[in-house]
């Protein structure tokens, strides 16, 4: 074998042990899996809770958020509403009595997962109580070791 040829087969066998350890690297692990579980559980209690720090660490940068009432904002804006939000908590204008996710369904990607379930949502503002149901559908990606929401979007359940 020439040396251009057996140049050629160790780069081939290099590159494909490369990609072949990159697309290993995606693949998660059973216990990486549940621990999306437990995220998405940890993250619906901080919003219930009005923890702004505890939301801002576990969305990404680039974060999208949207729902049936208004455009597509980003990490900026959506921190921005949560503190107007939590202000309105701490003043006891508004109540959040409960807000509950169920019908859980949880379809992984590669790092990704797209996570769709319905929620149900209790609060008072006002002295006014209201009640709303929604169809949500949230993309999650696992960086940096641990699991953040890249994405949201919900429907209100007529």
């Amino acid at each position: 074998m020439n040396s251009y040829k057996l140049s050629f087969l160790y780069i081939f066998i290099f590159l494909s042990f490369l990609v072949a350890c990159d697309n290993q690297s995606r693949q998660l692990t059973e216990a990486q899996k549940n621990e999306l579980i437990l995220a998405i559980d940890t993250f619906n209690t901080a919003f219930a809770d009005g923890k702004l720090s505890v939301l801002e660490s576990m969305i990404t940068d680039n974060y999208k958020h949207t729902n049936g009432t208004s455009k597509v904002i980003g990490k900026k804006q959506w921190l921005n509403y949560l503190k107007k939000r939590n202000q309105e908590i701490e003043t006891g204008i508004l109540t959040i009595n409960s807000y509950d996710m169920d019908q859980l369904n949880i379809e992984f990607h590669n790092a990704a997962a797209i996570v769709t379930a319905r929620v149900a949502a209790a609060a008072t503002k006002n002295g006014e109580h209201s009640e709303s149901e929604y169809r949500v559908t949230n993309i999650w990606v696992y960086e940096e070791e641990a699991w953040k929401r890249a994405g949201f979007h919900d429907g209100k359940i007529q």
